[in-house]
């Protein structure tokens, strides 16, 4: 199992997913962000400015790696060309976080732009395991996994998502990436109560808590649907639900995720600032 004190760590304060219409902003004056994530799949080529403006960032800002490409729950084989290419980022880069999501998005040779869920059964857990010690031996670093956003559930399923992701961590050392608005989203469209959920979330495996928006629609039956699109502010309900989680956890590194219809530097900041203060109302 890896020594996870080997590998720097990302401060317990507001953090933002980075894009580079924000790049001068950030280097002008990024309060109160103190961290940066970025998507792996967005820099793993061989230079231009892309690559430019990250090193120049990583000399100011911890920056954290978020990967959306690597089909850990998916039944083949990892590629073996998207972990050295991933391989290649983390090792000049060496960033404070690498993380993944628990889903899948490749059949075959197929590439799926979506993010698929999975049934939580004892064969599952063994190959997502086998998936994430291979990621780690490739990388030599430990890695964050991320609860998923949910839509369905499988009436297959063994285990409930809080404990299957603890499952995950136990055998394999690895970390995990509770995003609190995926638990919210998961909670509505699921009839759950994301308190509950909060509540028997393996809390001292969380290396980091993300925050995003949802958007709101209907099912066919008309009952609410929430979509995790990052494509707006986070919700009063999400951030409720932040309070009660970081009660029970104690401060973390907070991200603010803002992927689609992308805001202008103030209103991120703004945004940022919400965690900071969600952030100081809890006792280090």
């Amino acid at each position: 199992m890896l020594d996870t004190t080997r590998f720097p760590t990302l401060p317990a304060g507001p953090g933002v997913g980075y894009k580079p219409q924000h790049f001068r902003d950030i280097t002008t004056d990024a309060a109160p962000v103190t961290w940066l994530e970025i998507h792996a799949e967005n820099y793993m080529g061989d230079g231009g400015r892309p690559l430019a403006q990250l090193r120049h960032l990583a000399e100011r800002f911890p920056i954290s790696v978020h990967g959306v490409g690597l089909s850990i729950g998916g039944e083949g084989r990892l590629d073996p060309d998207h972990l050295a290419r991933l391989r290649k980022l983390c090792d000049w880069l060496q960033p404070a976080s690498f993380s993944e999501h628990l889903a899948w998005s490749t059949h075959d040779s197929h590439f799926l732009n979506d993010l698929l869920p999975l049934p939580y059964t004892a064969a599952t857990l063994t190959r997502v395991a086998r998936h994430i010690d291979e990621v780690q031996e490739a990388l030599g670093r430990p890695m964050l996994l991320e609860n998923p956003s949910s839509y369905l559930a499988f009436d297959e399923s063994t285990y409930a998502e809080p404990d299957f992701l603890n499952e995950l961590a136990r055998r394999t050392g690895c970390g995990l990436l509770l995003d609190v608005n995926n638990v919210f989203v998961s909670a509505t469209n699921l009839n759950m109560d994301p308190r509950a959920y909060i509540d028997a979330f393996p809390l001292d495996r969380v290396g980091e808590i993300h925050l995003g928006g949802h958007d709101e629609d209907e099912d066919d039956h008309g009952a609410p649907l929430l979509i995790d699109s990052h494509g707006r502010e986070v919700a009063d309900p999400v951030w409720a639900l932040l309070d009660h989680t970081l009660d029970l956890s104690g401060p973390r590194p907070l991200l603010i995720e803002w992927d689609t219809d992308v805001p202008d530097w103030p209103t991120l900041a703004a945004e940022a600032r919400r965690a900071e203060a969600a952030l100081a109302k809890v006792p280090a």
